[in-house]
């Protein structure tokens, strides 16, 4: 599950419906198909060459990393703990709009983890460490920018499977 935890940070920003509208979310109509937010995963397609910029504001889930938790090793190779690292890069038009767009996306992150931890004995993140960068200007864009950090400690359900098929 290490490998994927990035999907799960996505399905947390998503679940609020006020954060999906500021990022762009509109939901489907009969008369039109609907549009998706601007949450990314890795990086943000542009297969319009002549589009300099993404319309802001936008979030960016990263992938960052994965350690195996040796500490906890109960097997000869593998133990059954990941330490993965996620970042979620935030753009907005001005100072106020990140700071308000941050906040928000980790209030949502916080709540959803914890009624998934709650509810679903299967949930494979066990904790997480929160932190973030600095406050980033791009004259180019122009936009405000911050990197939100999470350090999760995730239970490698596949490899747990995988040992128990053996």
């Amino acid at each position: 599950m290490g490998l994927s935890t990035d999907s799960i940070f996505i399905s947390a920003i998503s679940s609020d419906s006020e954060l999906l509208a500021t990022l762009g979310y509109v939901a489907p109509t009969q008369s039109s198909a609907g549009s998706t937010a601007r949450i990314y995963s890795a990086a943000i397609p542009l297969p319009d060459e002549d589009l300099d910029n993404v319309p802001l504001p936008y979030v960016i889930v990263t992938f960052d990393g994965l350690n195996n938790d040796e500490t906890t090793k109960d097997d000869p190779f593998e133990s059954e703990n990941d330490v993965v690292s996620i970042g979620i890069e935030v753009a907005a038009e001005n100072r106020k709009a990140l700071a308000e767009l941050t906040q928000a996306i980790r209030t949502t992150v916080h709540e959803y983890m914890v009624t998934q931890l709650s509810s679903d004995e299967d949930f494979p993140i066990e904790d997480y460490r929160f932190s973030a960068d600095a406050v980033q200007f791009d004259s180019l864009k122009p936009c405000y920018w911050q990197t939100l950090r999470y350090q999760c400690d995730v239970l490698n359900i596949e490899e747990e499977e995988d040992n128990e098929q053996n």
